[in-house]
């Protein structure tokens, strides 16, 4: 449920920020606006990189030959976590 919230909040802001940029390029925006505008950009990045940092760290990397090659850091992160056993 949370997953749902987070995606339907990323597509307003997405929406929003596309509506600002049409705007923008139409008539310009006032200076409310280009504050509006600026705060969603910035709230967008910073749910983008929560989530790839999210993705990273829930990742084990394989070698060709079946043997993991995960990072040393993200395996630590991921065993401090309680998300490995090993």
């Amino acid at each position: 449920m949370v997953e749902l919230n987070e995606n339907k909040r990323q597509a307003e802001l997405i929406n929003r920020i596309n509506i600002l940029a049409h705007k923008q390029k139409q008539s310009g925006l006032d200076p409310e606006e280009k504050q509006e505008q600026a705060t969603l950009r910035k709230e967008y990045l910073a749910n983008f990189r929560k989530g790839f940092k999210d993705q990273i760290l829930h990742t084990k990397l394989y070698d060709k030959k079946g043997h993991e090659i995960t990072p040393e850091k993200v395996h630590k992160i991921q065993k401090n976590n309680g998300w490995r056993q090993d």
